[in-house]
């Protein structure tokens, strides 16, 4: 699908753009026009399974008619400046935000009863309350992410909504991160100090020891090779409790993977932000200078795409013969979407680009590869979103 625009035409409302961000966009061929959409796109909220017919209290709460989204169930779009943290809903966690996009990705896993899924990027979390929403009381969810700080939020979040109950938190690498999900054959209670308990944020004067030691060896941002993943979080149902250590943290065979390893796995991939609009407007306040720092700069983007390509990697390494692997990003470039997905495609064998399935009836575009997806402000009134599905073959 050809989506070259003519540039020079547009004056974005999102303004000014730096030099260096038109260049970006002219560069990777991207319409200018979508940013200037950054005023009628909508805001996006799900409801907790179980609130719909409180629908008319949210709307006196919010001040504002929540229109429901007809091809995305549970979601209803809001006014763009609609403010939800002082609500009533927000507060008891009956609502929380989470743009259609990010949703559809959520939706294109086709999570079942009992499924173990893995979330390898799950900062800052919405999709991984979502995710626990679909399961109810079934499977389990293993959510991982580098950055500690994000990960202790999704940790709250999902003690907010009262929905962690089968959550485990690790923070790791996603690209290396190599543990199966949990397996009830695995529980042992023999070995009584060996043994997880019921989580608590309370930690031992060990565990404060031996985690402020591998802080002074490691950031939020990164972790050395040897580093263990640490578990932060586990909840009363997610196969934590009563398993030995030595079993939850043991090293497979990558052959393993294929019988026991995950149902579904999602991989939303750090990227350069460009199609999250709502994000780029952040930086007119906090400066264009930190945004082109961040992401800009060439040698960025291309250990950018060297990182989406090692966490679709190990996340398909991760998943069982016949689940399905989500790869999606807030970026609109070919090269951190399709690029990916081709150089993926020709190192592993067994992995199968399919269609998602119902996304005929999505607000979305086509990728310029089939069985891909892109969202945007333009055509979907959400955030920009590129998707991807994939299954694992026998072979």
């Amino acid at each position: 699908m050809d989506m070259k625009t003519d540039n020079t035409a547009i004056t974005p409302l999102l303004s000014p753009l730096p030099d260096a961000f038109l260049e970006f966009l002219r560069e990777n061929d991207l319409d200018m026009s979508i940013y200037a959409a950054v005023d009628a796109t909508p805001r996006y909220i799900r409801l907790k399974p179980g609130c719909e017919s409180q629908l008319m209290e949210f709307e006196a709460d919010l001040n504002c008619k929540l229109e429901k989204v007809n091809w995305l169930p549970g979601f209803f779009s809001i006014p763009p400046h609609t403010q939800i943290a002082s609500t009533k809903a927000y507060q008891l966690g009956k609502i929380y935000g989470i743009d259609a996009a990010s949703g559809a990705a959520v939706m294109a896993l086709n999570v079942t009863l009992g499924d173990h899924v893995l979330d390898l990027c799950a900062a800052p979390g919405a999709k991984l309350c979502m995710l626990a929403d679909l399961l109810g009381n079934s499977g389990s969810i293993t959510g991982v992410d580098i950055a500690r700080h994000r990960l202790a939020a999704c940790r709250n979040m999902l003690q907010k909504y009262a929905i962690g109950d089968r959550c485990r938190l690790f923070v790791a690498d996603g690209t290396t991160f190599s543990l199966l999900p949990p397996r009830s054959d695995a529980r042992n209670d023999n070995d009584i100090d060996d043994t997880l308990h019921e989580w608590t944020s309370k930690r031992t004067w060990k565990d404060r020891k031996n985690a402020a030691k591998q802080k002074s060896a490691t950031s939020d941002y990164s972790l050395s090779e040897t580093a263990e993943h640490d578990l932060i979080f586990y909840g009363r149902h997610s196969g934590v409790i009563g398993m030995h250590k030595n079993d939850l943290f043991r090293r497979v065979d990558d052959t393993e993977y294929s019988s026991f390893g995950f149902d579904k796995v999602l991989v939303d991939a750090e990227c350069t932000h460009d199609g999250s609009i709502k994000h780029i407007q952040k930086f007119e306040y906090w400066g264009w200078s930190t945004f082109q720092n961040r992401f800009l700069h060439v040698k960025r983007i291309e250990n950018l795409t060297s990182l989406q390509l090692a966490l679709l990697s190990n996340g398909f390494r991760l998943l069982k013969v016949g689940g399905f692997l989500v790869y999606s990003t807030c970026s609109l470039t070919v090269s951190q979407n399709e690029n990916v997905v081709q150089e993926f495609l020709s190192k592993n064998p067994s992995a199968d680009l399919i269609p998602v399935d119902g996304a005929n009836k999505w607000c979305c575009k086509n990728g310029r590869i089939p069985n891909t997806l892109r969202f945007d402000p333009k055509t979907s009134q959400t955030s920009g979103l590129f998707i991807a599905k994939f299954t694992k073959l026998a072979i």
